[in-house]
Protein backbone atom coordinates (compact mmCIF):
# COMPACT_ATOMS: atom_id res chain seq x y z
CA UNK A 1 0.00 0.00 0.00
CA UNK A 2 3.05 2.18 0.92
CA UNK A 3 4.92 1.41 -2.39
CA UNK A 4 1.36 2.47 -4.54
CA UNK A 5 0.90 5.85 -2.85
CA UNK A 6 5.03 6.86 -3.27
CA UNK A 7 4.48 5.39 -7.04
CA UNK A 8 1.10 7.67 -7.34
CA UNK A 9 2.60 10.65 -5.51
CA UNK A 10 6.01 10.39 -8.16
CA UNK A 11 3.33 10.18 -11.03
CA UNK A 12 1.25 13.52 -9.95
CA UNK A 13 4.59 15.31 -9.54
CA UNK A 14 5.83 13.69 -13.04
CA UNK A 15 2.90 14.58 -14.81
CA UNK A 16 2.35 17.52 -13.16
CA UNK A 17 6.03 18.43 -14.29
CA UNK A 18 5.55 17.28 -17.94
CA UNK A 19 1.73 18.83 -18.90
CA UNK A 20 1.74 22.25 -16.43
CA UNK A 21 5.67 23.51 -16.02
CA UNK A 22 6.87 22.31 -19.37
CA UNK A 23 8.42 24.00 -22.17
CA UNK A 24 6.19 23.88 -25.52
CA UNK A 25 7.62 22.36 -28.28
CA UNK A 26 9.03 25.04 -30.96
CA UNK A 27 8.38 24.74 -34.04
CA UNK A 28 10.55 26.20 -36.94
CA UNK A 29 13.17 25.53 -39.69
CA UNK A 30 15.46 22.53 -39.49
CA UNK A 31 19.56 24.24 -38.40
CA UNK A 32 22.77 23.02 -37.73
CA UNK A 33 21.54 23.00 -33.98
CA UNK A 34 18.20 22.55 -34.06
CA UNK A 35 16.82 18.93 -36.23
CA UNK A 36 12.94 19.95 -36.45
CA UNK A 37 12.82 18.78 -32.54
CA UNK A 38 14.91 19.71 -30.12
CA UNK A 39 18.39 22.09 -30.05
CA UNK A 40 21.71 21.06 -29.39
CA UNK A 41 25.33 21.84 -28.98
CA UNK A 42 28.01 22.68 -31.65
CA UNK A 43 29.58 20.15 -31.70
CA UNK A 44 27.05 18.31 -29.78
CA UNK A 45 27.42 17.05 -26.79
CA UNK A 46 27.31 13.17 -25.79
CA UNK A 47 26.22 11.48 -22.64
CA UNK A 48 24.36 14.05 -20.58
CA UNK A 49 20.98 12.13 -19.97
CA UNK A 50 19.49 10.98 -17.36
CA UNK A 51 21.37 7.86 -16.86
CA UNK A 52 23.96 10.15 -15.83
CA UNK A 53 21.76 12.63 -13.40
CA UNK A 54 21.17 9.58 -11.72
CA UNK A 55 24.34 7.97 -11.40
CA UNK A 56 25.27 11.72 -9.83
CA UNK A 57 22.53 11.86 -7.13
CA UNK A 58 23.67 8.69 -6.08
CA UNK A 59 27.12 9.37 -5.69
CA UNK A 60 26.75 12.82 -4.27
CA UNK A 61 29.54 14.32 -2.45
CA UNK A 62 28.24 17.69 -1.80
CA UNK A 63 30.84 20.62 -0.08
CA UNK A 64 29.35 22.75 3.01
CA UNK A 65 26.90 25.50 2.63
CA UNK A 66 25.76 27.89 4.90
CA UNK A 67 22.09 27.51 5.78
CA UNK A 68 21.66 30.56 5.21
CA UNK A 69 23.96 34.22 4.32
CA UNK A 70 21.70 37.41 5.02
CA UNK A 71 24.46 40.16 3.69
CA UNK A 72 23.38 44.05 3.74
CA UNK A 73 22.37 45.04 0.61
CA UNK A 74 25.08 47.04 -1.03
CA UNK A 75 23.64 51.13 -2.46
CA UNK A 76 21.21 51.67 -4.57
CA UNK A 77 22.92 51.92 -7.92
CA UNK A 78 22.59 55.25 -10.22
CA UNK A 79 19.69 56.31 -11.93
CA UNK A 80 21.05 55.63 -15.29
CA UNK A 81 24.60 55.80 -16.66
CA UNK A 82 25.18 57.70 -19.89
CA UNK A 83 27.48 57.53 -22.87
CA UNK A 84 30.35 55.39 -23.18
CA UNK A 85 30.91 55.19 -19.47
CA UNK A 86 29.96 51.00 -18.11
CA UNK A 87 28.25 50.26 -14.63
CA UNK A 88 28.21 46.48 -13.46
CA UNK A 89 26.54 45.84 -10.14
CA UNK A 90 26.57 41.96 -8.87
CA UNK A 91 23.32 41.45 -7.50
CA UNK A 92 24.09 37.63 -6.86
CA UNK A 93 24.38 34.40 -8.55
CA UNK A 94 23.88 35.62 -12.68
CA UNK A 95 22.08 38.56 -11.87
CA UNK A 96 23.94 41.79 -12.95
CA UNK A 97 22.62 45.38 -13.61
CA UNK A 98 24.70 46.76 -16.29
CA UNK A 99 24.51 49.89 -17.18
CA UNK A 100 25.94 52.46 -20.07
CA UNK A 101 24.52 54.46 -22.82
CA UNK A 102 21.85 55.28 -20.83
CA UNK A 103 20.65 51.86 -20.47
CA UNK A 104 19.13 49.82 -17.34
CA UNK A 105 19.73 46.00 -18.37
CA UNK A 106 19.47 43.04 -16.26
CA UNK A 107 20.75 39.61 -16.48
CA UNK A 108 18.66 36.56 -15.93
CA UNK A 109 16.75 38.01 -12.91
CA UNK A 110 16.32 35.98 -9.96
CA UNK A 111 14.78 37.35 -6.51
CA UNK A 112 12.98 34.14 -5.66
CA UNK A 113 13.60 32.77 -2.10
CA UNK A 114 13.27 29.59 -4.08
CA UNK A 115 14.04 28.64 -7.77
CA UNK A 116 11.64 25.77 -9.36
CA UNK A 117 7.94 24.74 -10.65
CA UNK A 118 6.22 26.36 -7.46
CA UNK A 119 6.90 28.63 -4.52
CA UNK A 120 6.84 25.75 -2.32
CA UNK A 121 9.05 23.86 -4.09
CA UNK A 122 12.52 23.86 -5.64
CA UNK A 123 16.06 25.12 -4.56
CA UNK A 124 16.37 27.34 -1.52
CA UNK A 125 18.22 30.92 -1.98
CA UNK A 126 21.21 30.65 0.54
CA UNK A 127 22.32 34.30 -0.12
CA UNK A 128 19.97 37.44 -0.15
CA UNK A 129 20.28 39.48 -3.38
CA UNK A 130 22.99 42.32 -2.83
CA UNK A 131 20.35 45.11 -3.97
CA UNK A 132 16.75 44.74 -3.05
CA UNK A 133 14.14 44.85 -5.97
CA UNK A 134 12.71 48.05 -4.42
CA UNK A 135 15.91 50.08 -5.51
CA UNK A 136 16.46 49.19 -8.67
CA UNK A 137 16.19 51.78 -10.91
CA UNK A 138 14.09 51.75 -13.94
CA UNK A 139 15.24 48.93 -16.55
CA UNK A 140 14.87 48.71 -20.05
CA UNK A 141 15.98 45.28 -21.16
CA UNK A 142 16.05 42.05 -19.25
CA UNK A 143 17.88 39.44 -20.88
CA UNK A 144 16.95 35.72 -20.54
CA UNK A 145 19.72 33.32 -20.97
CA UNK A 146 17.79 30.25 -21.09
CA UNK A 147 14.81 28.63 -18.72
CA UNK A 148 16.58 26.97 -15.96
CA UNK A 149 15.23 27.91 -13.09
CA UNK A 150 18.11 29.67 -11.68
CA UNK A 151 18.01 32.12 -14.65
CA UNK A 152 14.07 32.34 -15.70
CA UNK A 153 12.20 33.04 -12.22
CA UNK A 154 8.70 33.60 -13.43
CA UNK A 155 7.60 35.61 -10.21
CA UNK A 156 10.71 38.13 -10.68
CA UNK A 157 9.89 38.54 -14.54
CA UNK A 158 6.71 38.90 -14.12
CA UNK A 159 6.96 41.60 -11.13
CA UNK A 160 9.86 43.48 -13.72
CA UNK A 161 7.29 43.25 -16.65
CA UNK A 162 4.42 45.11 -14.28
CA UNK A 163 6.66 47.59 -12.55
CA UNK A 164 9.47 48.12 -15.14
CA UNK A 165 7.70 47.50 -18.66
CA UNK A 166 10.78 46.40 -20.05
CA UNK A 167 11.37 44.59 -23.23
CA UNK A 168 12.50 40.76 -22.59
CA UNK A 169 15.13 39.06 -24.99
CA UNK A 170 15.30 35.19 -24.91
CA UNK A 171 16.59 32.26 -27.15
CA UNK A 172 14.04 29.99 -30.00
CA UNK A 173 11.16 28.34 -27.62
CA UNK A 174 11.42 30.60 -24.11
CA UNK A 175 8.95 32.97 -25.37
CA UNK A 176 5.73 30.46 -25.19
CA UNK A 177 6.99 29.74 -21.62
CA UNK A 178 7.12 33.83 -20.81
CA UNK A 179 3.87 34.17 -22.40
CA UNK A 180 2.09 31.65 -20.26
CA UNK A 181 3.28 33.69 -17.36
CA UNK A 182 1.80 36.83 -18.45
CA UNK A 183 5.06 38.08 -20.09
CA UNK A 184 3.71 38.85 -23.70
CA UNK A 185 5.87 40.48 -26.51
CA UNK A 186 9.42 38.87 -26.03
CA UNK A 187 11.64 39.09 -28.91
CA UNK A 188 13.20 35.95 -29.22
CA UNK A 189 16.42 35.05 -30.62
CA UNK A 190 18.75 32.45 -32.72
CA UNK A 191 22.22 32.00 -32.31
CA UNK A 192 24.48 35.16 -33.86
CA UNK A 193 20.84 36.94 -34.32
CA UNK A 194 20.95 40.54 -33.77
CA UNK A 195 18.76 43.60 -32.75
CA UNK A 196 19.45 47.41 -31.96
CA UNK A 197 18.35 48.18 -28.57
CA UNK A 198 19.23 51.68 -28.42
CA UNK A 199 20.63 53.88 -31.17
CA UNK A 200 24.08 52.56 -31.95
CA UNK A 201 24.09 49.31 -29.52
CA UNK A 202 22.68 46.57 -30.41
CA UNK A 203 22.35 43.14 -28.85
CA UNK A 204 23.31 39.73 -30.01
CA UNK A 205 22.45 36.55 -28.93
CA UNK A 206 25.51 34.20 -28.92
CA UNK A 207 26.14 30.41 -28.69
CA UNK A 208 27.06 28.51 -25.47
CA UNK A 209 27.78 24.71 -24.67
CA UNK A 210 24.43 23.76 -21.80
CA UNK A 211 21.36 22.53 -22.54
CA UNK A 212 17.53 23.33 -21.54
CA UNK A 213 14.86 21.79 -19.43
CA UNK A 214 11.94 23.22 -16.84
CA UNK A 215 10.39 19.50 -15.97
CA UNK A 216 11.74 15.72 -17.07
CA UNK A 217 9.48 16.21 -20.17
CA UNK A 218 10.92 19.15 -22.06
CA UNK A 219 14.67 18.41 -22.55
CA UNK A 220 16.82 20.48 -25.32
CA UNK A 221 12.93 22.69 -26.58
CA UNK A 222 13.78 25.64 -26.01
CA UNK A 223 17.51 27.38 -27.17
CA UNK A 224 20.28 28.56 -24.56
CA UNK A 225 22.88 30.31 -25.04
CA UNK A 226 24.50 33.98 -23.99
CA UNK A 227 24.49 38.25 -25.16
CA UNK A 228 26.86 40.37 -26.78
CA UNK A 229 26.09 44.22 -25.74
CA UNK A 230 27.63 45.43 -29.05
CA UNK A 231 28.08 49.12 -27.60
CA UNK A 232 29.94 52.33 -29.22
CA UNK A 233 32.76 52.29 -26.35
CA UNK A 234 33.38 48.77 -26.43
CA UNK A 235 31.69 44.96 -26.25
CA UNK A 236 30.10 43.64 -23.01
CA UNK A 237 29.73 39.95 -22.80
CA UNK A 238 27.22 37.79 -20.85
CA UNK A 239 27.94 34.11 -20.82
CA UNK A 240 25.32 33.00 -18.42
CA UNK A 241 25.40 29.41 -18.68
CA UNK A 242 28.33 27.40 -20.52
CA UNK A 243 30.92 24.82 -20.34
CA UNK A 244 34.23 25.23 -22.25
CA UNK A 245 33.90 25.37 -26.12
CA UNK A 246 35.08 26.77 -29.75
CA UNK A 247 32.45 29.26 -29.36
CA UNK A 248 33.99 31.28 -26.81
CA UNK A 249 36.79 32.02 -29.81
CA UNK A 250 34.21 32.57 -32.17
CA UNK A 251 32.32 35.23 -30.23
CA UNK A 252 35.73 36.84 -29.84
CA UNK A 253 36.30 36.86 -33.09
CA UNK A 254 32.98 37.84 -34.07
CA UNK A 255 32.69 40.52 -31.31
CA UNK A 256 36.32 41.60 -30.60
CA UNK A 257 37.80 41.13 -27.04
CA UNK A 258 35.31 42.50 -24.32
CA UNK A 259 35.03 45.15 -21.96
CA UNK A 260 33.74 43.23 -19.91
CA UNK A 261 33.27 39.63 -19.81
CA UNK A 262 30.76 37.84 -17.01
CA UNK A 263 32.33 34.27 -17.13
CA UNK A 264 30.19 31.29 -14.69
CA UNK A 265 32.59 29.44 -12.14
CA UNK A 266 30.02 27.61 -9.95
CA UNK A 267 28.51 23.65 -10.20
CA UNK A 268 31.38 22.48 -11.38
CA UNK A 269 31.35 19.77 -9.33
CA UNK A 270 31.72 16.61 -9.92
CA UNK A 271 34.05 17.32 -12.75
CA UNK A 272 33.27 14.13 -14.89
CA UNK A 273 29.44 15.30 -15.17
CA UNK A 274 29.00 18.94 -15.05
CA UNK A 275 32.62 19.78 -17.28
CA UNK A 276 29.95 19.42 -20.36
CA UNK A 277 28.01 22.08 -18.84
CA UNK A 278 29.47 24.41 -16.77
CA UNK A 279 33.14 26.10 -16.69
CA UNK A 280 35.75 25.43 -13.82
CA UNK A 281 37.38 28.50 -11.93
CA UNK A 282 40.15 27.60 -13.58
CA UNK A 283 38.58 27.40 -17.23
CA UNK A 284 36.77 30.83 -16.56
CA UNK A 285 40.59 31.56 -16.19
CA UNK A 286 41.25 30.51 -19.38
CA UNK A 287 38.03 32.15 -21.06
CA UNK A 288 39.37 35.16 -20.25
CA UNK A 289 42.42 34.83 -21.30
CA UNK A 290 41.33 33.59 -24.67
CA UNK A 291 38.32 36.22 -24.89
CA UNK A 292 40.76 39.15 -24.23
CA UNK A 293 39.05 40.27 -21.85
CA UNK A 294 39.85 43.75 -20.36
CA UNK A 295 37.68 43.23 -17.22
CA UNK A 296 35.94 39.79 -15.97
CA UNK A 297 33.83 39.20 -13.46
CA UNK A 298 32.76 35.31 -11.97
CA UNK A 299 28.75 35.07 -11.92
CA UNK A 300 26.77 31.46 -11.28
CA UNK A 301 28.01 30.60 -7.74
CA UNK A 302 27.57 31.38 -4.42
CA UNK A 303 23.47 31.22 -3.65
CA UNK A 304 22.04 28.40 -4.75
CA UNK A 305 23.34 24.92 -4.21
CA UNK A 306 23.26 23.51 -7.91
CA UNK A 307 26.59 20.94 -7.60
CA UNK A 308 28.72 19.35 -5.20
CA UNK A 309 31.11 22.58 -5.02
CA UNK A 310 30.54 24.68 -1.46
CA UNK A 311 29.30 27.75 -1.23
CA UNK A 312 32.95 29.62 -1.32
CA UNK A 313 34.95 26.56 -3.33
CA UNK A 314 33.96 28.07 -6.52
CA UNK A 315 35.27 32.00 -5.62
CA UNK A 316 38.30 30.70 -3.20
CA UNK A 317 39.74 28.41 -5.95
CA UNK A 318 39.52 31.16 -8.36
CA UNK A 319 40.90 33.71 -5.68
CA UNK A 320 43.66 31.10 -4.99
CA UNK A 321 44.35 30.53 -9.09
CA UNK A 322 45.12 35.11 -9.58
CA UNK A 323 47.22 35.56 -6.69
CA UNK A 324 49.32 32.90 -8.82
CA UNK A 325 48.74 34.88 -12.02
CA UNK A 326 49.43 38.56 -11.09
CA UNK A 327 49.34 40.13 -14.61
CA UNK A 328 45.38 38.82 -14.44
CA UNK A 329 44.83 39.64 -10.78
CA UNK A 330 44.00 43.33 -11.74
CA UNK A 331 41.78 42.31 -14.54
CA UNK A 332 39.51 39.71 -13.16
CA UNK A 333 37.80 41.38 -10.40
CA UNK A 334 35.74 39.08 -7.70
CA UNK A 335 32.65 42.29 -6.20
CA UNK A 336 30.82 41.76 -3.48
CA UNK A 337 27.43 41.00 -3.64
CA UNK A 338 25.64 44.45 -4.38
CA UNK A 339 28.83 46.26 -5.19
CA UNK A 340 28.74 48.41 -8.21
CA UNK A 341 31.63 49.47 -9.98
CA UNK A 342 32.60 51.26 -13.23
CA UNK A 343 34.68 49.66 -16.08
CA UNK A 344 37.14 50.80 -17.35
CA UNK A 345 37.36 51.39 -21.06
CA UNK A 346 39.38 49.18 -23.27
CA UNK A 347 42.81 49.77 -23.72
Amino acid sequence: MMLAAILAALLILMSYGCFVTGTPRYRGPVTDHFDGRSFHNLPATPGLGFARFLRWSWTRKPGPWLERLDAEPGPPPPKSVEGGRLRVTFVGHSTLLIQTEGLNILTDPVWSERIGPASWIGIRRRRTPGIRFEELPRIDIVLVSHNHYDHMDMPTLARLAREHSPRFFTGLGNAATLKAAGIGGASEMDWWDEAEISPGVKLAYVPARHFSSRSLCDRNRALWGGFVIAAPAGPIYFAADTGWGRHLANIRDRYGPPRLAALPIGAFLPAWFMQPMHLSPGQAIEAHRLLGSRVSIPIHYGTFRLGDDGQFEAIERLANALVSTPDLIRDFWMPDHGEGRDVPALR
